[in-house]
């Protein structure tokens, strides 16, 4: 006796399996995370480093280069880039796939703090940050305005927009691109200067004494306490303007004699733009483990409410929104199984003339797909577009399965045989194929899957999908396929009134006929 044969005689035993099959794998779909590509710890750290008016040569000289050499001696680094600019100095160290973060930000942040001494002593502290997965933003929302600076809508995003998009469930950073912060400008004169025989270094020791803010504590009294604190901050152009750089002689000099004080912009260097738009730009980037759809539809949901709520003359739109691609492969992959199941179901019926063989691979193709995310939900994987790949190219493999089990049964039901008997046969002939079969399969797909590097890490979901459909496959062909057939498929009494009889004769004759003259044509 064959194990098959228990769920043929036991039919309840075969439908419980394929039930079982179904609901763990719907309610597995249903907690797969939905991302562009499998996930991968791809974490960069950035060094910042601002030296005021230092020009590029001297920050690669004094600052870039050591940094970038003591850098390059962390653990888990694969490559450094930097880049040197007016006043600022960036290097960036991009780390080893699925190497730790953490371990190489602090191993990173020791060896910076130890040549901190090496560095001139007027630049900052430099500052260092970690990102984790996409370095690509998943949308980019554009706000613009034809009446208010670029320094307004900063100003407004920066209060507003940004904290309230970051509150949104999933969203990892929400970064401003071509932000213009407010920024007291004050361009010296240098005739002006000499004239007073000032320096640019008198006038920034003197806006330095002027920024400076002091606790001092409180002061009691019998019905009162006051809070003291002492401050030397300015708060408006005019103030500035009207700061004493020096006095001599009796006479007063301020800002305002030698520069003309403007409020405007800390950089007017770089710009953003969308299809020639300029703009300034919130990029959203999605945390590692969230799941892309929902975390942007989120964003959708509260967006409208953000576009009501902007100052007149402020203008929002989503310029940019990545799950747009992943939604129509999504969309693809439903039109191909769309497409499998009626080519399957027509090719089928035209070999094996009966509706009812057509049912069995039609119920056994998306049966075995959904049981996959089972196996997709156990690994830690997730639907993207390689995983997606491989349900597509699992089609064509898991309905070989189906196929074959019933054109057995069916060539034993020509035979005279009746259905339990010749799908009892049927199975037990292709026991032994079937399972030889998915092994073969597996062990195709699997080294795939144990490749190491990039390439392992983008095809390891691929090719474990490809092997936990196969599997799937294999248990519905020896249970639930067999079973239908026993069921569904009925004898060949070979009755010229059967409608159905007689289309089975007439595919057999028209293939009997191509067969014949295709033998003659070859032996020709």
């Amino acid at each position: 006796m064959n194990f098959t044969d228990i769920f043929i005689q036991r039919p309840v035993l075969a439908t419980v399996i394929s039930m079982i099959l179904l609901v763990l794998g719907l309610r597995s779909l249903s907690g797969l995370p939905v991302l562009q590509y499998p996930h991968t710890e791809n974490a960069v750290v950035t060094v910042t480093t601002t030296y005021y008016g230092a020009d590029p040569d001297v920050i690669a000289g004094f600052i870039t280069t050591p940094l970038e050499n003591i850098i390059a001696q962390a653990n888990g680094i694969d490559y450094i880039t930097s880049t040197s600019q007016s006043s600022v100095s960036t290097i960036t160290a991009n780390l080893r796939l699925n190497y730790d973060p953490n371990k190489a930000l602090t191993e990173i942040n020791t060896k910076v703090n130890s040549i901190l001494n090496q560095l001139p002593p007027e630049s900052q502290q430099p500052s260092i940050s970690v990102k984790i997965g996409e370095t690509i933003d998943a949308m980019y929302i554009g706000f613009s305005s034809t009446t208010l600076p670029a320094n307004n809508i900063t100003d407004y995003l920066v209060r507003t927009v940004q904290p309230r998009l970051q509150s949104v469930t999933g969203i990892q950073t929400a970064e401003i691109l071509g932000g213009k912060n407010y920024a007291l400008r004050a361009w010296l004169d240098p005739d002006k200067l000499a004239a007073n025989q000032l320096t640019a270094g008198d006038v920034s020791s003197a806006l330095a004494k002027n920024d400076y803010i002091a606790g001092l504590g409180r002061t009691k009294g019998q019905m009162v306490q006051v809070n003291l604190t002492a401050s030397t901050g300015l708060h408006s152009v005019s103030e500035f303007e009207n700061l004493i750089i020096k006095q001599q002689n009796g006479a007063i000099i301020r800002l305002k004699d030698v520069a003309n004080v403007t409020l405007g912009a800390d950089d007017y260097e770089t710009s953003v733009a969308f299809d020639g738009n300029k703009a300034v730009y919130i990029g959203l980037q999605i945390a590692p483990s969230a799941n892309l759809l929902e975390v942007i539809g989120r964003v959708r949901a509260v967006f409208p409410d953000i576009q009501q709520q902007l100052p007149e003359g402020i203008d929002g739109e989503i310029v940019y929104d990545s799950t747009e691609f992943v939604d129509s492969s999504i969309h693809e992959v439903v039109h191909t199984l769309i497409e499998a199941l009626a080519i399957v179901t027509l090719v089928v019926f035209f070999f094996l003339g009966s509706w009812r063989s057509v049912i069995i691979p039609v119920i056994a193709i998306p049966l075995s797909l959904i049981g996959t995310f089972t196996m997709m939900l156990m690994l830690g994987f997730s639907i993207n577009l390689l995983t997606l790949l491989a349900l597509v190219l699992a089609i064509g493999l898991v309905v070989d399965d189906a196929i074959i089990v019933v054109e057995n049964v069916n060539r034993h039901l020509e035979d005279g045989m009746e259905p339990i008997p010749a799908a009892l046969l049927a199975a037990r002939e292709l026991t032994g194929p079937i399972i030889a079969m998915t092994i073969v399969l597996i062990a195709v797909y699997v080294p795939v899957g144990f490749q190491g590097g990039l390439t392992g890490a983008l095809f390891s979901e691929f090719a474990f999908t490809l092997v936990g459909a196969v599997t799937v496959s294999a248990v519905i062909a020896l249970t639930l396929s067999p079973m239908m057939s026993s069921r569904l498929l009925k004898a060949h009494h070979h009755d010229k009134h059967n409608v159905e009889e007689r289309f089975i004769e007439l595919i057999d004759a028209s293939f009997n006929w191509l067969s014949n003259r295709y033998q003659t044509y070859v032996t020709r």
